[in-house]
């Protein structure tokens, strides 16, 4: 049975899509039964996004060679479905998502781990991206561990 990790942001456009598409190329061709999907907690709130996926994800992911066709899907938003669906779920900001998550999602609000990464405003993608890369290798290893 394969262990399900959630990766949630704001707007699953940035930073939850590249932990998402890493986390799953990571783990592919792996004697493990580890996957990602990634949703967004508040989707209406990337009035700006354009496109299916961050210029700065696509850039890095395209770096590092990974291509995976959940790059062309459109950012979607979270339901209770996905938070019942996951074995982990991980909001990639704690100052940013946490009250955001006990307002719309007071359920799930403590069964989350927080990370720490800002979004663009606060954290450029030369640090956030490197950083969500180190903590999903981190993830991976310790659920490899334990699978």
């Amino acid at each position: 049975m394969p262990i399900t990790v959630l990766f949630l942001c704001t707007g699953n456009y940035y930073r939850s899509r590249f932990a998402e598409i890493l986390f799953n190329a990571r783990v592919a061709g792996k004697p493990t039964d580890l996957r990602a999907i990634s949703r967004g907690v508040a989707t209406e709130l990337g009035v700006d996004n354009i496109g299916p996926i961050s210029a700065h994800a696509l850039a890095e992911l395209r770096r590092l060679k990974i291509q995976d066709e959940a790059m062309l899907r459109f950012p979607r938003q979270v339901e209770d479905e996905d938070f019942q669906a996951a074995d982990l779920i991980i909001a990639i900001d704690e100052a940013e998502h946490r009250a955001m998550i006990q307002r719309r999602y007071p359920d799930w609000a403590d069964r989350i781990e927080y990370w720490h990464v800002a979004d663009l405003w606060a954290l450029g993608p030369e640090e956030a991206l490197p950083s969500i890369a180190k903590k999903v290798q981190a993830l991976i290893d310790r659920l490899s561990a334990t699978a």
